[in-house]
């Protein structure tokens, strides 16, 4: 079977992660990838804000865990996380979806845990949301798509089980 595909195939999202980041070197080819993901019309309208720094972290964390109404920590420990935002244009919401995607699967591919973390949307939509945007010099008219943090795992994950009746051959 094709690398590509066996990596696509066996990719599992990660709650549980070490105590340690992910290089700037690793971060910077997962967000290639996210870079080169397929856009509508070619408008490149995903965003890319990279948080390495604990305390930022811990901040967006927060921020999201407030939004869910949830009393843990919805980025379960991991110690990076890139932010995905797109540029309220053409196809956007899906343009961001398919860099979500691209994210997770390179750094599958890598040996980096992921997961996608939604309420990107109300966290950037805040008054606090909206002073980070500023603050981060992001000035186009953007929504939140998700939150995909990134990390080495602590355990691995048994793989899910593949639900039937979901293809239709014609």
């Amino acid at each position: 079977m094709n690398e590509t595909v066996k990596n696509l195939i066996s990719r599992k999202s990660c709650k549980s992660y070490q105590d340690k980041h992910v290089s700037k070197e690793l971060l910077d080819e997962i967000v290639a990838a996210g870079l080169n993901a397929p856009s509508g019309m070619n408008k490149q309208t995903p965003r890319f804000v990279v948080v390495s720094d604990d305390q930022v972290v811990k901040q967006l964390s927060d921020m999201n865990a407030s939004v869910a109404g949830m009393p843990f920590d919805p980025f379960y420990g991991a110690k990076d996380v890139i932010i995905v935002l797109a540029k309220k244009e053409a196809t956007y919401l899906y343009d961001g979806s398919l860099a979500m995607g691209n994210l997770m699967n390179a750094a599958w591919s890598m040996g980096i845990g992921s997961r996608w973390i939604h309420r990107a949307k109300e966290v950037f939509e805040s008054d606090e949301g909206k002073k980070l945007l500023k603050a981060w010099g992001i000035e186009d008219e953007v929504e939140g798509i998700g939150f995909c943090i990134l990390g080495y795992a602590k355990e691995e994950k048994e793989k899910t089980e593949i639900q039937d009746g979901r293809v239709f051959h014609i």
